[in-house]
């Protein structure tokens, strides 16, 4: 079975170039959790600690009420399929959050206010790359 990856290495997703954010905002909470929220409170306690596989994955697994037992043929079958990467994210699009991908496709959030957004997009030696239009 062919296996899908969303992961980038020594990548800057930047925000939407029609986002309507500001500057990085956490997502409002939901009585059920948004996969905004659920990205948000994963990448933000865990920089640099998941890669977006990782995080991809991880939401699908909470949304469908997954058992860890579950989890290694989960990811195969999800895998299996392409899945949208962060760039299509809500955070990406509408909460204002740059995701910085580093050599190790581990990845964390930076809003667009930040020094270190504005570092990333200054710094030559990363890649960057746009968050999807919300809109075509």
């Amino acid at each position: 079975m062919k296996t899908h990856t969303t992961n980038y290495t020594d990548t800057f997703i930047e925000v939407a170039a029609d986002t309507k954010a500001e500057m990085g905002t956490k997502p409002p909470s939901k009585d059920k959790k948004t996969v905004a929220e659920m990205q948000y409170e994963l990448i933000a306690k865990n920089p640099y600690a998941y890669t977006s596989d990782d995080i991809l994955f991880q939401v699908f697994a909470d949304r469908n009420d997954l058992t860890k037992k579950e989890y290694k043929e989960a990811r195969e079958q999800f895998f299996s399929k392409g899945q949208a990467c962060m760039r299509a994210s809500p955070l990406t699009k509408t909460y204002g959050f740059g995701i910085h991908n580093d050599k190790n496709g581990k990845i964390a959030l930076f809003g667009m206010e930040s020094k270190e957004y504005q570092d990333f997009l200054k710094d030559s030696k990363i890649k960057k790359v746009k968050a999807m239009k919300s809109s075509r």
